[in-house]
């Protein structure tokens, strides 16, 4: 009796095996790179040292933007409120475009720095007013920068352009809770 429950459970268990429509994994083949022109899943990490990741709590929003210049650098600065630590993506685009509509955005100067401020959120999120100055922001006792635009919300991204007046001068980034600075160095 045993005997006969042990073949009718194994038999049962071959047949559901068969049945399944899992297929084996084919044979390794060599390691090949995608086209370039590949979509690129959104980074798990860093991809340079022009970004880093928002810490997980991080609920931001841009309450001010200030300019300042200093020896040998321009400082553009995004004052934020709210909770946690920014992250940040910035590099140099040819051609800004506004998240979530491509909208092209119209930015003066020779470059544009395309700022992404990770870890943001909305007002009413964040429990902060928003900035709610001038756009862009200018100052003429800043004369490597010919403005600052835009701070807008997008899927907890706050994204802004930075004209710059040089051919795409070196630049850092840096993050602290209250604030992200960006100094882009002037010739």
């Amino acid at each position: 009796m045993r005997n006969r429950l042990l073949l009718t459970v194994l038999a049962g268990f071959a047949l559901l095996t068969g049945c399944s429509e899992h297929s084996p994994a084919p044979a390794p083949g060599p390691a090949t790179q995608p086209p370039a022109s590949a979509a690129e899943p959104a980074p798990a990490v860093p991809k340079s040292a022009d970004d880093a990741l928002a810490s997980r709590d991080a609920r931001l929003t841009v309450t001010g933007v200030r300019l300042e210049h200093l020896p040998g650098i321009d400082r553009v600065v995004y004052e934020l409120g709210g909770a946690g630590v920014p992250g940040w993506q910035v590099q140099y685009t040819g051609q800004p475009l506004q998240d979530g509509s491509d909208t092209a955005v119209p930015v003066a100067g020779k470059s544009v720095l395309e700022v992404r401020i990770l870890g943001s959120a909305y007002p009413w999120d964040s429990g902060v007013d928003e900035y709610d100055g001038p756009d862009p922001v200018t100052d003429a006792g800043v004369p490597g920068i010919a403005g600052v635009y835009g701070t807008q919300v997008y899927e907890g991204v706050t994204q802004s352009f930075i004209g710059v007046q040089g051919d795409r001068p070196a630049y850092t980034v840096s993050g602290e809770p209250t604030r992200l600075v960006i100094d882009i160095a002037t010739t």
